[in-house]
C-alpha cells in the first residue's frame, strides 16, 4: 500500500509539476537571477543578432543578466525542444522563428515539441523580408518578364534555395504564378547565393541586407521584394504583390518565447521589456540597418501569428508535393 501511495504521489507530482513550478514564481519580484535565452542556431545569423541586441538592453532594464546560449542543429529543433522541456519559471526563454514555429510542423513527421501548445509567446523581435534577385545574364528585370520567360521555357529555369524558408518562398511563388521552375536545394544560404552570383542557378530569394550590397556592385539584379511593403533599403524595388501577384507576401520572423505554463505576469513583464528595448533609438537603428522590420506585438498578437503560420505553410508543403522527413 505504501508503494502504491508513493506511486500515486509521484504521478500527481509529474502531472502538476509545471503548475507547481509556476506557482512558486513570485512575479512581483521577477527576475531575481540571470535569464537564459536559447538561440536554436549557431552564432552570427539573424536569430543570434536579434537575440544579442535585445539581451544587452534587457539586462539593463530587468536588473539581471540575460545570457545567450547557442544550441544549433536539426533545423532549430534541438534548441527549440530544449526550451519546451525547461521549467516554466521565466528563467529559460527561446528564440522562435518562421522555421521552428511555422514550417517545421509540416516538414517533420515526428517533431519533438508542439509548436502551439508547448510555448508561451512573448513578442517578436524582428521580421526579415527577401528580395528576388537574378544573375545579370538572365534577361529579366521585372516579375512580368520573369513569368513570360518561365512560361516560355517550362521546367528549364532553375531557382536556388538555401533553407526551408527560402525553399518554400520559391515554392509559393511558383504555385502562385503557375510556372514550372526547378528548385535547387543547397546546404545553407551562403552556397545558394554563391551559386546565383556565379550564374550556376540564376534566381534566388536572398536576404535584403546581404543582397543589397551585391545588387549595388552589379553582381545580382533586383526583381522584387517579398514583403507587404517596399523596403527602405531597396526603396526603388517594387513588391512581388504590386508587380502582378496580388497577395504574395513572405518573410521570416524571429521572436521570444517561454515554455508553456510560464506565469502570465512574467510573460507580461517580459513583453513590456522587449517593447521598451525595440523602441530605443540605437536598437532601432542597428536592427533597421540590417533591413529588419520592427513589430511591436502583444503576446496575443504573436500567438495569433504563429497559429496562422502553421496551416499556411502546411498548405504550401502539400501543394508542392514535399514529403516530410
Amino acid at each position: 500500500m505504501k508503494r502504491l501511495a508513493a506511486g500515486a504521489v509521484a504521478i500527481l507530482f509529474g502531472m502538476s509539476g509545471a503548475a507547481a513550478i509556476a506557482q512558486t514564481v513570485d512575479a512581483s519580484r521577477y527576475p531575481t537571477r540571470a535569464i537564459r535565452v536559447v538561440v536554436p542556431f549557431g552564432p552570427g545569423g539573424p536569430a543570434d543578432l536579434l537575440a544579442r541586441t535585445a539581451a544587452q538592453k534587457m539586462s539593463e532594464g530587468l536588473g539581471q543578466q540575460v545570457v545567450i546560449e547557442n544550441r544549433g542543429g536539426a533545423n532549430g529543433i534541438l534548441g527549440t525542444e530544449a526550451v519546451a522541456r525547461r521549467a516554466p519559471d521565466g528563467y529559460t526563454l527561446g528564440v522562435g522563428t518562421t522555421g521552428t514555429h511555422g514550417i517545421n510542423a509540416s516538414m517533420f513527421t515526428k517533431l519533438p515539441y508542439d509548436t502551439i501548445n508547448d510555448f508561451a509567446p512573448i513578442a517578436r523581435l524582428g521580421i526579415s523580408n527577401y528580395v528576388l534577385v537574378a544573375h545579370p545574364s538572365l534577361p529579366v528585370r521585372t516579375v512580368k518578364e520573369l513569368l513570360q520567360l518561365a512560361k516560355g521555357r517550362p521546367g528549364q529555369l532553375t531557382w536556388a534555395a538555401g533553407g526551408s524558408v527560402s525553399q518554400l518562398a520559391a515554392e509559393l511563388f511558383k504555385g502562385t504564378a503557375g510556372i514550372d521552375v526547378v528548385i535547387v536545394l543547397y546546404k545553407g544560404n551562403a552556397p545558394a547565393v554563391i551559386a546565383t552570383m556565379s550564374g550556376e542557378v540564376p534566381l534566388i530569394f536572398g536576404g535584403i541586407a546581404q543582397s543589397a550590397r551585391l545588387i549595388e556592385a552589379g553582381r545580382l539584379r533586383a526583381i522584387a521584394v517579398s514583403g507587404a511593403r517596399r523596403s527602405p533599403v531597396l526603396a526603388g524595388v517594387p513588391t512581388v504583390a504590386e508587380s502582378g501577384l496580388p497577395g504574395f507576401e513572405v518573410g521570416s520572423w524571429y521572436g521570444l518565447l517561454a515554455p508553456a505554463g510560464t506565469p502570465r505576469p512574467v510573460i507580461e513583464r517580459l513583453n513590456r521589456e522587449v517593447l521598451r528595448v525595440l523602441r530605443l533609438p540605437d536598437v532601432r537603428e542597428r536592427i533597421m540597418a540590417e533591413a529588419f522590420e520592427i513589430p511591436l506585438d502583444t503576446p496575443e498578437q504573436f500567438a495569433a501569428h504563429i497559429q496562422a503560420d502553421v496551416p499556411r505553410w502546411a498548405r504550401v508543403v502539400e501543394q508542392a508535393g514535399i514529403k516530410p522527413n
